[in-house]
């Protein structure tokens, strides 16, 4: 018997003697209208947010290896960096601030070892971000600047080392030579070895020797191999999510504390010499690595629709560029950017994006300005808002521009919401956009959560989720599309600054939260239309939603929060009086604080089941704390 099978075994056992020992909920009564569409479901309706946050993107999505390939340092010392003296050697290492391969990269790390030979080589490791993950028989590929003291070459020995063992997993070398700074490249391969993450590089010498250093940086495999990309595992959770769009750079990361410390991107394009790096807005440096070309190839590999949000003149730290002639280089700025993303290789910009190794534009439909400005004290939104509005909309009218407050004086095409809440407050959310006005701008949910569960979200929080995306669907005429956040935390100490975060990993392993496995489920199965349907009776914790494609299917969500089982009488109008197949995914747990871990990945996840359903009726009892998704064929 398969584990699947298994599990679906379990759950039925589990449905059937809760049902009988438990006191039920009042039954419900659903109808679903299949031939009575009320109103066209949103395409674009789930999507993804990113931002750097918990090592979102450095020690998270990004795949670089090295933690501090630049070589920046405090009072401590070079961070993340460590002098290797194996036996009798000798060997410093310091900051030289006065030499580097770039002017965006201006300084360098020296290694000066003053005793080394072939048994006793010195030199410099590096830690990773907490650990560097080795696999078995997988090539790693790595590359830094250096120059020498002098012209004869000197060879660098590059290991991947065992923490506890020593062993070397991986190794090669190269020859430095010559006074003048080059790039290095190089490659090396494990053997059978075990997979861990408890490994280090390092760069060691078997004699005395003085170089300087920058921009060491080592990749593993990456998703559909893309240099520079990202990581495989992190990247095909996404891919299941079946995301329509990417939010990127991302909240507050786009704005900054200040204003020198926004997502500059014109800093984040081309070769990473030229990148000089900077401070993020939580407590970290980011390499800028994903600069705003890999955010448009992260979305050409999942499919994704870009949703580019441009700085609005607003920085977290409270400064503020004033609308007018001020403002006039952020909107220039911006009209850059697009023109970066979408113009062609004859345009500037255009050019540009050709020359960084992409020739063909990428397709845009929206243009976000600033995020949360509503903690703008001087409130300057309305009138920063429309400086950018007008500007674009001349050059690029098709362009939806969404804005991240209620405006007044011009109407925006999307208005951005956000929502974090505990799961009590998710549920009375839920009605919230059910007789909201039509007339006005449509709905992006750009960042939400029920937050409940550290690092990742628990059950409830699942429950809250699935409770709110019911509301999400049933208007989707409305609320166009919508965003988790956060969507990334790395789960080693010191590495969340926020909690509830949908996807959790280690330098090793990733996994998805009962959270995550909910946005998988009811992104799987979406109608095109959302049905016309009722609900009478049942508890105050029983949620659904229904959309169907007209004679394909018909997609049901149920969603009973309750600690009883909810009996519920459904019936399908227009289904007609033959037999159909209903295939069901459902993931429940015992308590709402039931959870998944880094060590126990799949506690809580999606249990396949069919029911056969006979004419357009169906008595149907919920577990307690369950999600359904039902799929149901209509040919």
């Amino acid at each position: 018997m398969n584990t699947r099978s298994v599990h679906t075994a379990a759950f039925f056992l589990l449905a059937a003697t809760l049902a009988g020992t438990l006191r039920a909920q009042s039954p419900a009564s659903l109808t679903v209208d299949l031939d009575r569409p009320k109103a066209t479901v949103s395409p674009t309706l789930y999507g993804l947010m990113t931002e750097e946050i918990n090592y979102s993107y450095d020690g998270g999505l990004y795949a670089e290896l090295i933690r501090n390939r630049t070589f920046r340092s405090d009072w401590t010392g070079v961070l993340n960096w460590f002098v290797v003296e194996k036996g009798s050697s000798s060997a410093k290492i310091s900051v030289d601030s006065g030499t580097g391969p770039s002017a965006a990269l201006a300084g360098s790390a020296k290694l000066e070892v003053t005793k080394a030979d072939t048994g006793n080589p010195a030199g410099i490791l590096n830690e990773g971000y907490w650990g560097m993950a080795i696999r078995p028989n997988t090539e790693y590929t790595g590359s830094f600047f250096s120059k020498g003291e002098k012209e004869s070459p000197v060879p660098v020995q590059i290991a991947l080392v065992s923490d506890q063992s020593g062993k070397v997993l991986a190794k090669t070398s190269v020859s430095v030579s010559g006074t003048a700074w080059k790039e290095y490249r190089f490659s090396m391969r494990s053997g059978t070895v075990a997979a861990s993450s408890e490994n280090h590089l390092e760069l060691t010498l078997d004699r005395p020797a003085t170089l300087w250093l920058q921009l060491v940086s080592l990749f593993p495999p990456t998703y559909r191999n893309r240099a520079n990309g990202n990581r495989a595992d992190i990247m095909e959770k996404l891919a299941a999510m079946r995301p329509s769009f990417l939010r990127f750079p991302g909240g507050n990361y786009l704005e900054g504390n200040r204003i020198e410390t926004r997502f500059d991107w014109k800093k984040m394009i081309g070769p990473l010499v030229d990148r000089p790096t900077h401070p993020s807005t939580w407590s970290y440096h980011s390499t800028d690595g994903m600069g705003l070309l890999e955010f448009l190839e992260w979305c050409e590999d999942l499919r994704m629709q870009p949703l580019l949000a441009v700085y609005g003149g607003y920085s977290l730290g409270g400064q503020v560029v004033k609308p007018g002639p001020d403002l006039e280089p952020y909107v220039q700025d911006a009209l850059d950017e697009i023109e970066y993303v979408t113009g062609g290789p004859d345009t500037k910009w255009g050019a540009v994006r050709a020359k960084n190794g992409h020739p063909a534009p990428f397709s845009l439909s929206w243009v976000e300005i600033g995020n949360e400005d509503n903690f703008d004290k001087a409130k300057t939104y309305d009138g920063r808002y429309a400086q950018f509005y007008k500007a674009i909309k001349a050059k690029y009218p098709k362009l939806e521009i969404i804005a991240t407050m209620p405006v007044s004086g011009i109407t925006p095409d999307i208005v951005d919401d956000h929502y974090y809440k505990r799961e009590q407050g998710m549920f009375e959310l839920v009605r919230h956009y059910d007789q909201a006005d039509r007339k006005g701008p449509k709905i992006f949910v750009g960042e939400w959560a029920t937050r409940e569960g550290s690092p990742t979200p628990n059950f409830g929080s699942a429950l809250g989720d699935a409770a709110f995306l019911t509301s999400l669907e049933r208007n989707s005429d409305l609320v166009v599309m919508a965003a988790y956040a956060p969507l990334f935390v790395n789960v080693n100490p010191g590495g969340m600054q926020w909690s509830s975060d949908l996807i959790g990993y280690d330098a090793l392993n990733s996994y998805g939260s009962p959270s995550y496995y909910t946005q998988v489920m009811f992104a799987s199965c979406l109608g095109d239309k959302i049905a016309t349907s009722g609900l009478t009776g049942g508890g105050d914790k029983f949620f659904y939603s229904a959309t169907s494609t007209v004679k394909s299917k018909a997609c049901l969500k149920l969603v009973n929060a309750a600690s009883t089982p909810q009996p519920v009488s459904i019936t399908m109008n227009g289904l007609g009086s033959g037999t159909h197949t209903a295939r069901i995914e459902t993931l429940r747990a015992n308590t709402t604080w039931a959870t998944n871990t880094i060590t126990e990945p799949e506690r809580i996840v999606p249990v396949p089941s069919k029911l056969t359903v006979r004419g357009e009726k169906v008595e149907y009892t919920l577990p307690p704390y369950s999600i359904q998704v039902f799929e149901i064929d209509l040919k």
